[in-house]
């Protein structure tokens, strides 16, 4: 692994259980400004999958995305992790929830022999936007630590075996292959449509491509690490990330030509670094990352 990672820095250059109860709408953290919403501490450590069923507890159906100690810092996030990471007792895992009314900050930290979950609710993730760039140094335990290596060449998924990354000299590419049953519709007749009826058609396929480019980064920029300098929830806000994503015109302008495309592009973007960075799916259950050096 370490020599494909060597070329890829060159492409990219149970447990006893005790419950706190969440904090009253009164109590703040040690900032004095964040919230501690709950803790949740295992005396022997959390075991097996026990610590994501206790995530999974606390964050709902939402996903929890791993922060990245070499990413861009949110300023809401730095005032409770600083502390934590310049303290004896650093954090063992970092993590960050938003798909609720207030992010959730997850950090597992040790505690006696063995672990509690502490739960921070943040304001807001308040990180100022910044070109997208891709990290020069990669440590390979970490980039591909979801993956298991089954050529010179390849990766797999260690759970999800239809996903795929594939790095050569000058390219690393990641493919999910989950076929629809229903397919992306396409109207040969778009152009013969009125104005009222092409909106709402160009609406339409503006919010599927929306749905594709979440699972992309589920797929893609969640299962590594280290890769890019955007943390997770970075790629899903606008304010990052509308430059780069596909547009109402763009759409309008596909649908007018009356040929089904191979691909749709979603999401391009020039890295401050000089990669390529495109992330495109066929409307049929087909997605691809590819980043490429010129």
């Amino acid at each position: 692994m370490r020599k494909i990672l060597a070329v890829c820095a060159l492409v990219l250059v149970s447990a006893a259980m005790s419950f706190a109860a969440p904090a009253s709408s009164k109590a703040k953290s040690a900032t004095g400004a964040t919230k501690i919403y709950s803790a949740i501490e295992a005396k022997e450590g959390f075991v097996g999958g026990r610590l994501f069923d206790v995530l999974d507890s606390v964050g709902g159906t939402g996903t929890w995305m791993e922060w990245d100690v070499n990413g861009v810092r949110d300023p809401s996030l730095v005032k409770i992790l600083d502390p934590l990471l310049n303290s004896t007792n650093k954090p063992k895992m970092i993590w960050v929830i938003t798909e609720r009314d207030k992010p959730l900050l997850a950090v597992l930290l040790p505690k006696g022999a063995g672990e509690v979950l502490v739960f921070y609710e943040i304001g807001k993730l308040d990180a100022k936007p910044v070109a997208l760039k891709l990290n020069k140094v990669l440590t390979p335990d970490v980039v591909f630590r979801d993956y298991r290596q089954v050529s010179e060449k390849a990766f797999v998924h260690l759970d999800r075996p239809n996903l795929k990354i594939s790095v050569l000299d000058k390219l690393i590419r990641f493919t999910y292959d989950n076929p629809d049953d229903t397919p992306l519709r396409y109207d040969p007749d778009f152009a013969t449509k009125t104005l009222v009826e092409k909106r709402a058609e160009v609406n339409d396929y503006l919010g599927f491509l929306k749905y594709e480019y979440s699972m992309m980064l589920r797929a893609f920029i969640q299962s590594t690490r280290g890769i890019f300098n955007w943390q997770p929830w970075h790629w899903y806000m606008e304010k990052w990330n509308s430059k780069y994503m596909i547009s109402a015109k763009e759409i309008e302008q596909m649908l007018s030509k009356g040929v089904r495309p191979d691909y749709i592009t979603v999401f391009k973007a020039k890295a401050s670094t000089g990669e390529v960075v495109e992330m495109r799916t066929t409307g049929n259950g087909f997605l691809e990352m590819v980043i490429t050096r010129p």
